[in-house]
């Protein structure tokens, strides 16, 4: 403190008696009211309990009964913090995103009821009330304690302790709960006590809430409505992933904070309750109005984080077996059940287990398995301990998928919801930055359970299709994030869900894919052996993971690496992007350089300056070569030399293993397309498929001419793996390039160009689907590539195309078990439409009346748009701006018909007229995506300003403002595909 000021004021002795009286009385009043309002805790004014409802059964008030409190005891400095007001409080631990380490749970006790009543139906605004008796230790002394909650009305919260351990003491004493408020921004509950935990002391939090059932989505609790066995019937179901168990019952939601969890849930007696464990008992419960509810408790569950806590209340039937002495059940709508739609399922999840145990020499720790089809899932799949959790469509097996790739996209997911029980349930990544460790992990184990069940499928490729090719397309050094992200760089919840992207899934399993390419299978699955067994019912960072590579590495000394896996790995998973690895055949000098979109030229002003340390496993004349290590900007690699005279060829990247795409000099790839051109039978199939992407897309991204992914098309006419032509037709065949009417140029060329080596394979397909169409059931890679090649081959005017698609959708018409085909099914109706008439519309459209199922819908609702009559289309879209008789819900019609080159101009006129009716009906952004989809093919400012003068009418002046920036984008987009499609033309012209 400083010296005392020398300026002031002068008070008389009087003055000063009397305000000093006032003083004291006004500090006396205070204390009263402080006192009297301290003793009474009090939650949040703004959420009210309605726990109790008209047909809750009453619960004892918190700590009655219970002995006085403890004496206080000092609390530390930083936790015990006195809170200010809830309206404006100073900066604090509830600001931040992850949980203070004050409280450790050890354990809840947790009991749910949802009031879903079978006689009920529909049952919307559908609420649950719960308790939940939560026990942690105490780590650091706090008075305040903060945990999870969401959409919840709490009761008045209690706090018991210290308890003894090991025993569920009656007696321990209480403590005073002064305060209960919420950080909506952070999503926590904040409780003040009277007095602060003492460190190393367990305590009790006591806590009763009310929540809702949510009905449209799928999150926390929610309801699923649908019909079984002609009847309207519902069921609950909960998904906890990533951040909505806090919306279900208080917890602390991280998932490195796991506990054991006894769970209880009540019900109507007409259900069946299903949770992570087996049933432990029933007893039954008397509401307040004289129903009776069904009481199921079930077994502890290991420690887990709350993110897998399960349960589902239903109706529902259920196939079985036993695997290894452990219960498998699958449950479904009866229906399905009664048809046999679970038995696939069921009887792969079985083998997948057992071969998961056996590879990890890990059992799966829990007594039994449940697997439920939901209706409606949003998030496709959730591995929840013991009870998995799938949408119907990605689990039930119908008899029309028998010409789909259903079976192989179910086996797929069981696969990698299974996968998760090691990588996920039994260890945990420690916080969400790092999900990809079980994520990526699940999707390569996937990848690699279905080969080893199927042998002959082309795993490659697959893998391919599957992750590789969505990723690489998308990923790029600019703006995309690291596999693993900083913690710090999280400020808010709903970031979390960002997570759940290609980055996570497909790059993830690519980075376990290359690990385990430069290393190999043994070592790789020694390591995670290591790493699961060190790390069960616990939490791991990335580099816990690359520590027990570390460890398999030290243990041998097969393998060399130029840097510890850590810095191998760390170069991967830490930056966004991936790079170019480019081969100077004549030096041998590779190097490295981030890939963009577009090659930016001025990279000066890029903040990537990161380098990769680069896996190069590579062949020379169809040869295996050792691998080596790209581990600096560039390297020279004397062996990797050819010269112009001999025959010699190198490819890069053996099997696709590495995650970067990889260019030659003229010389490289001249190499490989004179091979090409001379046998291309002497480049695996999966060379064949890069050579294809890698040149397409490093030539649309200015690296190399488009010449030069050109030239590797001539062989074509002898190619006849479908997956390669499918990523020809793919980078060729493209609606910039032939639906374009500006471009009618280079349709023709490239129709005479492409039919000329294209009719090889379509003859192969063709008299497949003709003669032997079950052929294709067990062909993957067919069944996801044949759309592509019969579209392209109809859209050329290949006769023999438009026959079929007549055949088959004539057949179909005269009698429905004549099924068109499903891989082709897209393309039979799209052409059937628009070779017919009003005659094949009006069938299709009272098939579209008839059915019930959403996919089959918005098939016909698209198939529809295809005709080229331009009254049959204005009446469609008349149809769809009334909503009756035919409702049309399923997709903007106005929309799918602006997307042929026909029905471009058909919408615009439609829109002069009705666009009152259809931003009424779709939105008023709909008419912002119309006039992107109709003025997709601008090229000039002229053309954007008679765009906006068509449409000037029809938007707010704000709105104009985002419509034209992003014309121009499209205008300049347009501008530089003219000049790469001028290109295309010249280069036809010369080698047609």
């Amino acid at each position: 403190m400083g010296p005392p000021s020398s300026s002031g004021f002068y008070v008389s002795r009087a003055v000063a008696l009397l305000l000093a009286a006032l003083a004291v009385a006004l500090l006396l009043a205070l204390l009263v009211l402080a006192a009297l309002y301290g003793h009474r805790p009090r939650a949040r004014p703004a959420e009210p309990c309605g726990c109790g409802g008209p047909d809750a059964a009453p619960s004892p008030a918190p700590g009655a009964g219970e002995p006085a409190p403890t004496p206080k005891s000092r609390p530390a400095p930083e936790p015990a913090a006195k809170t200010p007001s809830r309206d404006w409080r100073s900066p604090g631990p509830w600001d931040r995103l992850r949980l203070p380490p004050w409280l450790e749970p050890l354990h809840y006790d947790l009991e749910l009821w949802p009031r879903l009543r079978p006689d009920a139906l529909p049952a919307r605004r559908l609420r649950f009330t719960g308790r939940a008796n939560v026990t942690v230790r105490c780590v650091a002394a706090t008075a305040r304690l903060l945990l999870h909650s969401l959409s919840l009305h709490h009761e008045l919260p209690a706090v018991r302790g210290p308890l003894s351990p090991g025993a569920r003491d009656a007696a321990a004493g209480r403590v005073p709960v002064d305060d209960v408020w919420f950080a909506e921004d952070t999503q926590y509950m904040v409780l003040e006590l009277g007095e602060a935990l003492r460190p190393g002391g367990l305590y009790e939090l006591q806590l009763s809430f009310e929540g809702p059932v949510l009905d449209e989505a799928r999150e926390g609790l929610f309801l699923n409505v649908y019909t079984d066995q002609g009847e309207r019937r519902a069921l609950i179901a909960s998904h906890m992933e990533p951040t909505f168990a806090r919306s279900v019952f208080p917890c602390f939601d991280e998932p490195a904070l796991k506990a054991t969890f006894n769970i209880t849930v009540i019900h109507h007696p007409s259900y069946v309750a299903l949770s992570n464990m087996p049933q432990l008992g029933q007893s039954e419960r008397t509401d307040v109005n004289g129903s009776k509810w069904m009481v199921t408790t079930f077994y502890t569950t290991p420690h887990m984080p709350t993110y897998l806590v399960a349960l589902a209340i239903c109706d529902c039937d259920q196939v079985n077996r036993t695997e290894r002495g452990k219960e498998i059940r699958v449950w479904a709508r009866k229906d399905a059940i009664a048809n046999g739609n679970a038995d696939f399922a069921l009887n792969i999840t079985g083998p997948i287990f057992s071969f998961l145990e056996d590879l990890f020499n890990i059992s799966y720790p829990l007594p039994k398995t449940d697997i439920i089809a939901l209706p409606v899932f949003d998030h496709h799949a959730m591995e929840n301990w013991g009870l998995l959790m799938f949408d119907e469509s990605l689990l039930l097996l119908q008899p029309s998928d028998r010409l789909t790739n259903k079976k192989a996209l179910i086996a797929y997911i069981i696969s990698h919801e299974i996968g998760h029980q090691w990588f996920g349930n039994l260890v945990t990544m420690n916080w969400w930055n790092n999900i990809w460790l079980n994520e990526g992990f699940a999707s390569y184990f996937e990848f690699g359970v279905i080969n080893y069940f199927n042998p002959k499928l082309p795993r490659n490729e697959i893998f391919f299709s599957n992750f590789l090719h969505g990723v690489l397309s998308e990923d790029h050094a600019l703006v995309s994030r690291a596999v693993s992200v900083k913690v710090e760089n999280f400020t808010e919840t709903s970031e979390i869900n960002e997570l759940f992207d290609l980055y996570t899934y497909n790059k993830g399993a690519s980075m376990a894919r290359m690990l385990s390419s430069f290393l190999n299978e043994h070592l790789f699955i020694s390591a995670l052996k290591s790493y699961l067994e060190a790390f069960s019912y616990s939490n791991a960072e990335q580099d816990d993971l690359w520590k027990h590579f570390q460890m398999a590495i030290d243990d041998q000394s097969k393998i060399l690496l130029p840097a510890t896996v850590k810095s191998i790995m760390d170069s991967w998973t830490h930056q966004g992007g991936f790079p170019v690895i480019t081969l100077n055949v004549s030096s041998g000098v590779m190097k490295q350089e981030p890939f963009y979109l577009g090659n930016i030229e001025n990279k000066t002003l890029l903040t990537h300056n990161g380098t990769w340390i680069v896996p190069i496993l590579w062949m020379k004349n169809g040869t295996t070569q050792s691998l080596v290590w790209l581990n600096k900007s560039s390297k020279v690699f004397p062996e990797m030399q050819v010269s112009d005279s001999d025959n010699d060829w190198v490819i890069l990247n053996l099997n696709m293993t590495g995650y970067y795409r990889v260019n030659y000099d003229k010389l490289g790839w001249k190499k490989l397309n004179q091979q090409l051109e001379k046998d291309p039978k002497a480049i695996p199939v999966i060379h064949r498929l890069q050579l294809i992407d890698d040149a397409f897309s490093l030539s649309k991204n200015n690296y190399i001419e488009i010449e030069t992914a050109l030239d590797l098309t001539k062989y074509l006419a002898e190619e006849d793996e479908i997956i390669v032509w499918h990523d020809v037709l793919a980078n060729l065949v493209t609606r910039d390039l032939v639906s374009d009417v500006n471009n009618y140029d280079i349709y023709p060329l490239l129709k005479k160009y492409l039919l000329k080596r294209l009719k090889p394979i379509w003859n192969i397909y063709a008299t497949t689907i003709r003669e032997n169409v079950t052929a294709l059931q067990d062909d993957y890679l067919a069944l996801i590539s044949l759309e592509k090649l019969f579209a392209s081959a109809c859209g050329f005017d290949l006769e023999d195309c438009l026959q079929l698609s007549r055949e088959l959708f004539r057949k179909w018409m005269n009698n429905p078990e004549n099924e068109i085909p499903n891989p082709i099914k897209n393309v039979i109706l799209c052409y059937g439409i628009a070779l017919g008439s009003d005659k094949e519309w009006d069938f299709l459209l009272n098939v579209y009346t008839n059915t019930t199922e959403e996919g089959e819908r918005i098939r016909l609702v698209y198939a529809m748009s295809c005709s080229k009559d331009p009254w049959i289309l204005n009446r469609y879209m008349d149809y769809a701006i009334a909503g009756s008789p035919f409702p049309f819900n399923e997709t903007n019609v106005i929309e799918d018909v602006a997307a042929s080159e026909v029905g471009r101009y058909i919408a615009k006129d439609f829109l002069v007229n009705n666009w009152q009716a259809v931003s009424k009906r779709y939105g008023t952004q709909s008419l912002v995506s119309l006039i992107y989809i109709i003025g997709r093919s601008i090229s000039t400012d002229l053309q954007i300003m008679e765009l906006q003068q068509f449409f000037s009418n029809m938007l707010e002046e704000h709105q104009w403002i985002s419509v034209h920036a992003k014309l121009q984008t499209i205008k300049n987009e347009n501008l530089k595909n003219k000049k790469r499609s001028a290109r295309i033309a010249e280069w036809l012209r010369k080698n047609i």
